[in-house]
């Protein structure tokens, strides 16, 4: 891949003769265009495939808080890249010829603020999940005012209800509504905080799976 950095073509974007142009991260690029094997695929390949198709399509709701809150962009990685790594490296398996989600190593935040002490949920018969945990403010890196937040998981629509305050560290309980068509199904449940100013959190913490009364 080269980069354009002046000439008599500028920067262009598609495919001239055997060359493709794009931008990327603000820059103007060119690589080979790429041939088609027009072979079979092998089984590797087939599995490295699904569990890429799986690893996008999970992290597809993710990504907008991803790039705030998960670690710190490293070199040419951004945070949403860094995630996916994760994503595919641990959580996404291969099994009976499907890829599949491996729940509770999932990830959705990561980050030094300091942690929940004896978080919990349970179950409401309105579709509300009630959440009670310890103030612990006076730890570490926490503050009062650090945000309460969810990422809860419903396999079967293959979406994410995620929910970002108003509560706060120092509330000690939230309750989450969840949507109306998630009667009767099993969800995943992730917890963090991240700062009033948004910008950082703790590690995300899987607490269960819940089934939605």
């Amino acid at each position: 891949m080269g980069t354009i950095k002046k000439g008599i073509l500028g920067g262009f974007s598609g495919t001239v003769g055997t060359v493709v142009g794009a931008t990327w991260r603000g820059m103007d690029v060119i690589r080979s265009r790429p041939k088609s094997s027009g072979g079979k695929p092998t089984p590797l390949q087939i599995m490295q495939r699904a569990k890429f198709a799986l690893a996008i399509k999970f992290q597809n709701s993710l990504r907008a808080m991803q790039s705030r809150l998960y670690g710190e962009n490293a070199g040419v990685k951004s945070r949403v890249n860094l995630a996916a790594s994760y994503l595919l490296r641990e959580v996404v398996a291969y099994e009976n010829d499907q890829a599949i989600l491996m729940m509770e190593k999932v990830i959705v935040t990561k980050g030094t603020l300091t942690g929940f002490q004896n978080l919990a949920v349970t179950a409401a018969a309105d579709q509300t999940l009630n959440f009670t945990w310890v103030d612990n403010s006076a730890q570490m890196l926490a503050k009062a005012t650090d945000i309460f937040c969810t990422a809860i998981y419903e396999e079967e629509a293959a979406e994410f209800a995620i929910m970002e305050g108003p509560e706060q560290r120092d509330g000690g309980t939230a309750s989450v509504v969840l949507p109306e068509g998630w009667a009767g199904k099993t969800v995943y449940v992730y917890a963090f905080f991240q700062t009033v100013e948004q910008d950082a959190a703790c590690n995300s913490l899987y607490l269960s799976t819940v089934v939605v009364q």
